[in-house]
């Protein structure tokens, strides 16, 4: 009789599954298969089924992107839509220098910093090595002797050069044998030609003098030349000359202080020695280095880039194109201008939170900008804006049983690590990240059995980088709609000076009854530290509906916090929290940490089951005057 129809793929139900279909034979219906040797010949054949099932299950994995797990099936998976994952990046900085020569009669016009090693970076008490790809020339001022080499992108790696002869009578293949190479580093020439890198075929003919790159087994890279069709057909004995960087990626970030370690000649490459050493000027730090795609990226973002078809036009497309021309970005949010109010159309508001900071150099913003125009519409205009961060904060009242510990100290600190690992979780740290105030609950709970409840009050907190010794106007969106009270203070502040006030003072609200709006008002708190003297009535407006803080014009010149911050809190409606377009939401850990409160639970403990002097927390926030 045929096997019956089965879905498992265990050792011992297949075994289990052969027995019965033997047992359905006459002749072994009562056989001992466990008492006699023929258990051997169904273990090989139940291995053997196991192991058929096990393989062919994994070769239909391997066959499909979204399950495979190789790297080079998922790589190869992607080039079939035309997806190239992205490289190893070098860090990148810029800097300037000087170049003094003796003042001769043979002085030269001009000066060449030859390819490869530029100068060594160190950071951390580690050097790095950073390269240019290509010679750069400059002037030599004839009356100063001076040859000034200015904004010079310097890239951290080795400067590696590779030669191929090309051989028509054999299938050849032009790998480069390094791993970590950064693919934008790469330049290739052929007999002295440089070629183009493509990655579409899009006015591509037979005389085309391009070539494209593919990665291949251990993340190494592959070049391929045109078949006479679309692009030039190689010579043969053609020599292809290919120069790039092979790179430390995240590594080399950080060096900001360079010594000079290059090569300068004029331009019939005599070498030139500089009159004494040459300090050279760090315009940005090196910053943008990262590793070769993941798996998991190569996956997300593979399907999206074929999609949008390599033009930003959503939201989405921008998010994929962004990713892939800056893969520094942790985050990336876009808004169409239409969005905004007042509305301003044609324009695109992209903000970007790069990895491990805060805010993108002028230098970056300027190259992705340049970098976007090939993909974006023609009339689009491009606006790069700085961070929106919502900071969210808690007050938590944290009961414990005394009886099941000993050391509160540690148990706070347990609690602490929980929180810190849910602030890095991918429900938050990104645009359109939520607070969720539910499972902040439940973790305080789980940390330890001795802790029986918890009161948990939430925040939320923008800071305003004001414009110091000027007279300026502030805006603060937070997103969020805002709890109101009246005759309570809903917004708060750290301490600041304004002109024409010794004091220190601070912003409070002022709720309008059976409204939406209040009022913004400058106070100075008297010796009560409860009571408080206005400075400036009305100097803004509160939207507690929208979460919106406007500021009119004030002139600020200090501040308590340092580089001209002060912190604005409000108290949000729901204590589960959302970043609203552009807003970059952050569970700010370090800020709770000192409201982490540990009471001892005295009715749990047994100390007062009565419970008449119960430690009891208020699940409100309390009339403070000052953040």
């Amino acid at each position: 009789m045929p096997f019956t129809k089965f879905t498992d793929l265990d050792f011992d139900q297949i075994k289990t599954l052969i027995k019965s279909y033997l047992r359905a034979n006459s002749t072994f219906t009562d056989f001992d298969f466990e008492g006699s040797n023929f258990s051997v010949l169904i273990d090989v054949l139940s291995y053997n089924t196991y192991i058929t099932a096990f393989n062919s299950n994994m070769i239909v994995n391997e066959s499909f992107l979204d399950s495979a797990t190789f790297r080079n099936n998922v790589v190869s998976l992607a080039r079939n839509v035309g997806y190239i994952p992205r490289s190893k990046t070098c860090a990148k900085a810029n800097i300037s220098f000087d170049v003094q020569l003796s003042s001769t009669s043979s002085l030269p016009t001009q000066l060449i910093l030859k390819s490869g090693l530029v100068c060594v970076g160190s950071s951390d008490n580690t050097s790095y090595v950073f390269s240019i790809p290509e010679n750069i020339l400059t002037n030599v001022n004839q009356n100063t002797s001076v040859a000034s080499f200015k904004n010079i992108n310097i890239y951290q790696g080795v400067f590696i050069t590779k030669q191929f002869v090309t051989n028509n009578s054999i299938k050849q293949k032009f790998i480069l044998d390094n791993q970590n190479i950064d693919t934008s580093t790469i330049k290739v020439k052929v007999d002295g030609f440089e070629y183009k890198l493509i990655d579409n075929i899009i006015d591509i003919n037979s005389k085309s003098e391009i070539y494209l790159i593919q990665e291949i087994e251990d993340e190494k890279y592959e070049l391929i030349f045109g078949d006479g069709i679309l692009g030039r057909k190689l010579k043969n004995n053609s020599i292809i000359e290919v120069t790039y960087i092979v790179t430390d990626g995240p590594e080399g970030n950080g060096p900001s202080s360079f010594s000079f370690s290059g090569v300068i000649t004029n331009i019939v490459d005599v070498v030139q020695n500089p009159v004494g050493s040459i300090s050279i000027t760090t315009n940005s730090s090196a910053t943008g280095g990262s590793d070769i795609e993941s798996i998991d990226s190569i996956k997300y973002f593979a399907p999206r880039i074929y999609s949008s078809q390599y033009r930003a036009v959503t939201s989405r497309d921008y998010e994929s194109i962004i990713k892939m021309i800056y893969p520094d970005a942790e985050s990336v949010s876009v808004i169409g201008g239409e969005e905004l109010d007042p509305p301003e159309f044609g324009n695109v508001l992209i903000s970007i939170k790069p990895k491990n900071s805060y805010k993108l150099s002028d230098f970056t913003k300027e190259d992705l900008l340049n970098k976007l125009k090939k993909y974006a519409s023609i009339g689009i205009n491009h606006k790069i804006v700085d961070l929106k961060t919502l900071f969210v904060e808690i007050e938590s009242s944290i009961y414990y049983d005394s009886n099941k510990i000993s050391n509160t100290s540690d148990l706070k600190t347990k609690i602490i690590s929980t929180l810190e690992s849910y602030s890095k979780s991918v429900n938050l740290n990104k645009f359109g990240g939520r607070f969720r105030y539910s499972k902040v609950l439940q973790l305080i709970d789980g940390v330890d059995t001795s802790i029986t409840s918890n009161i948990t009050r939430v925040k939320i907190r923008r800071n305003l980088n004001c414009v110091l010794n000027r007279f300026a106007q502030y805006e603060l969106c937070f997103g969020n709609q805002f709890h109101r009270e009246i005759g309570k203070y809903n917004i708060k502040s750290t301490g600041f000076n304004i002109l024409g006030e010794t004091s220190t003072c601070y912003f409070v609200d002022v709720p309008e009854p059976n409204s939406d709006i209040g009022s913004l008002t400058i106070v100075k708190p008297l010796e009560d530290l409860k009571t408080y003297e206005i400075v400036k009535k009305s100097i803004g407006q509160v939207n507690y509906k929208t979460g919106e803080i406007l500021i009119n014009t004030i002139n600020i010149f200090s501040t308590e916090l340092p580089n001209g911050v002060i912190e604005i809190q409000a108290y949000p409606e729901s204590n589960d929290v959302i970043g609203l377009k552009d807003l970059y939401v952050i569970f700010d850990v370090n800020s709770s940490s000192p409201n982490i409160n540990m009471l001892r639970d005295t009715i749990v403990s047994g100390e007062q089951i009565s419970g008449v002097n119960f430690p009891i927390t208020s699940s409100y926030f309390n009339g403070k005057l000052t953040r």
